[in-house]
């Protein structure tokens, strides 16, 4: 249930992220849902693969690599998912920033129970 809750407040993430970022659009609310599922296993299946993969580049960049990582997922995100639509690579890569960042401010709030 508390999966469902994270996609949830995910979802609303992308919406509002989507409002307020030129470059990005999602069509409606299932679409958003859809991103912040695609998304969630994207970050949690294919992320570790590539910064095992590229670990040699990221740390020759003290990490910096990690959001190039993250922008390609929303851009795999993008081409997979009808309705949801990111202009290029560096809106892609605001948009994963913003994104973390609403992540951590809404699942902070709801793990203090």
């Amino acid at each position: 249930m508390n999966y469902i809750f994270k996609i949830l407040l995910t979802a609303m993430a992308v919406l509002f992220i989507a409002y307020i970022l030129p470059g990005v659009e999602v069509d409606n609310y299932v679409t958003a849902i859809w991103v912040a599922f695609v998304v969630g296993i994207l970050f949690s299946i294919l992320k570790p693969i590539l910064v095992v993969l590229t670990l040699p580049v990221t740390i020759l960049t003290l990490g910096l690599f990690l959001f190039v990582i993250n922008a390609a997922m929303i851009l795999l995100a993008n081409s997979w998912i009808d309705g949801f639509s990111v202009a290029g690579f560096w809106t892609a890569l605001l948009f994963s920033i913003l994104l973390s960042l609403f992540e951590s401010v809404l699942h902070k709030l709801i793990d203090k129970d």
